[in-house]
């Protein structure tokens, strides 16, 4: 994870200075990565956890014991989807689908969140970016287990897009130590990432 993690910040500190966004965000997923709160705790401080698992019963303890590492470590902590959860446990910030990315507008009077939304194509974008939102997640930037079905954009798209954005772009999907390096010229403002936090991936 430090090879991800190092490129994450350079990244974020070429492509995004100044505003104050997280270079690495983790994205929970109780699938590919069954322990959370474990790989939360070896994210280097200044990282971001992304609690999504929409279907899972237990979902607003696991928000509440997320927030509880996230101040420990000195994280940020966004609930994906539901802003009234995120207002409850003290999180940093809130996650949007790509179809309720009209949502964030909604929530800008409150100071010092962080909005991202999530974004699969240019239009995604235009819409993320016109919502008011700090930043968006496009993905799949490679194959990724996540959307198995779906073509992956490959450095190159991802790097067309985000270059066309108005708003910053993580590049989320497929990425791992292996591949990061090849967004190494993208103007990425950082990575997000599911399964790359897994140590027995």
């Amino acid at each position: 994870m430090m090879k991800l993690a190092e490129l994450a910040i350079w990244l974020n500190s070429d492509n995004a200075p100044g505003l104050g966004l997280p270079p690495l965000i983790m994205v929970t997923d109780v699938r590919r990565l069954p322990d959370p709160l474990g790989a939360a705790a070896k994210l280097p401080p200044g990282s971001a956890i992304l609690l999504r698992d929409y279907e899972l019963a237990e979902r607003a303890a696991l928000a509440g014991r997320l927030a509880i590492v996230a101040r420990r470590h000195g994280l940020k902590l966004l609930i994906g989807g539901d802003a009234e959860l995120a207002i409850r446990v003290d999180a940093a910030g809130v996650h949007f689908s790509e179809t309720r990315a009209s949502e964030a507008r909604r929530w800008r009077h409150r100071k010092n969140w962080l909005i991202t939304v999530a974004a699969h194509s240019r239009t995604a974008l235009r819409s993320a970016a016109l919502s008011g939102a700090d930043a968006a997640l496009l993905s799949p930037v490679f194959s990724t287990k996540s959307h198995p079905g779906q073509a992956p954009l490959g450095a190159a798209g991802f790097t067309l897009l985000a270059s066309r954005a108005a708003l910053p772009v993580y590049a989320l999907g497929g990425i791992d130590e292996n591949n990061a390096a090849r967004l190494l010229s993208s103007p990425a403002a950082g990575i997000a990432a599911i399964g790359a936090f897994n140590p027995i991936n």
